[in-house]
């Protein structure tokens, strides 16, 4: 037990990270820690445990910038955004992290209008194990990051009712965004352009994803304004793409990217036609394979055919 003038039996913190009901908390926060629920709290609550506020953007407003506060949001959260900027992460330096699995997981839900959206406006960012859903056909970039050093952890973007256009957008100051196992579950039908646009942005990486949806520009596309050394694939995991759209593309980067796409990607195109050299496009991106190609139901994959490196 600790004594009445020691306040931790951890007083040296934990230097290894912390791991709740196995979802890690990726540094050890020594800021506060606030708690919601639509379920059962109130934002005239003092954001305990037994007291949580109501809504994750009330939450936002009662954290100090890079203080590492975390705001811990309750198995069967549902926070419902139907405007521009209706959820604004502007504190820096903060960390949101969902409990529990499965549906249980806490929801934001976009709708009423195609540019609801949360806005990501500040450095340092970090979400963990939430599900975002599409509650409108034709959204226009739902989550929004226009911010440095954004990390996504274990999290799922879902189109629920129509498509969203693009789902994830990125800016030109979202450098160092760090996004792994996340799951996108899009639509069959027409209607998206992406996943996820990326405009711009240096020494990024997407790791560890599994995508599906009908994408006519591509599953990841970087547009606009080149990218240096991203990184797409990777990780600790395979990743998977899965598009139904005939363009059959799943990754685009801007002619000037540099970076690396790949290893263990895996890709299942829509048409049984000649794209599977075409399917990722990255002029002066580098190619590490593995990175296996179906284009037929039924057939086994085949490493992407771009031009290999020579020992000349």
């Amino acid at each position: 037990m600790p004594s009445s003038t020691q306040m931790t039996n951890f007083p040296a913190g934990f230097a290894q990270g912390v791991n709740v009901r196995g979802m890690p908390l990726l540094s050890a926060y020594p800021g506060k820690v606030y708690w919601v629920s639509s379920v059962i709290g109130s934002d005239g609550n003092r954001g305990t445990f037994d007291r949580p506020f109501a809504t994750i953007d009330y939450a936002v407003g009662r954290c100090a910038a890079n203080k590492g506060d975390i705001i811990m949001v309750m198995p069967g959260h549902v926070e419902t955004v139907s405007a521009a900027g209706g959820l604004a992460l502007d504190v820096a330096g903060i960390a949101i992290v969902g409990m529990g699995t499965g549906s249980l997981r806490p929801t934001v839900n976009f709708t009423t209008v195609v540019g609801a959206d949360m806005n990501v406006d500040a450095a340092n960012i970090t979400i963990m194990n939430m599900l975002f859903t599409g509650g409108i056909d034709a959204l226009t970039g739902p989550i929004d990051v226009n911010a440095a050093d954004f990390t996504f952890i274990g999290c799922e973007t879902r189109d629920v009712t129509g498509q969203a256009t693009d789902f994830i957008v990125t800016d030109a100051n979202a450098s160092r965004f760090l996004i792994s196992n996340w799951k996108h579950l899009g639509a069959a039908a027409a209607g998206a352009d992406t996943a996820i646009s990326i405009v711009g942005g240096d020494d990024w990486a997407i790791e560890n994803f599994n995508i599906y949806g009908n994408f006519a520009v591509g599953a990841i596309e970087n547009v606009t304004t080149a990218a240096n050394r991203a990184r797409i694939g990777g990780g600790t995991e395979p990743s998977y793409i899965w598009t139904e759209n005939a363009a059959d593309i799943a990754i685009t980067m801007a002619a000037a990217s540099t970076g690396w796409i790949g290893p263990n990607i895996n890709i299942m195109l829509q048409d049984n036609a000649a794209n599977i050299t075409e399917c990722t496009v990255g002029a002066a991106m580098q190619f590490m394979q593995p990175i296996n190609i179906v284009n037929l139901a039924g057939e086994s994959s085949m490493q992407q055919n771009i031009t290999a490196s020579t020992d000349a």
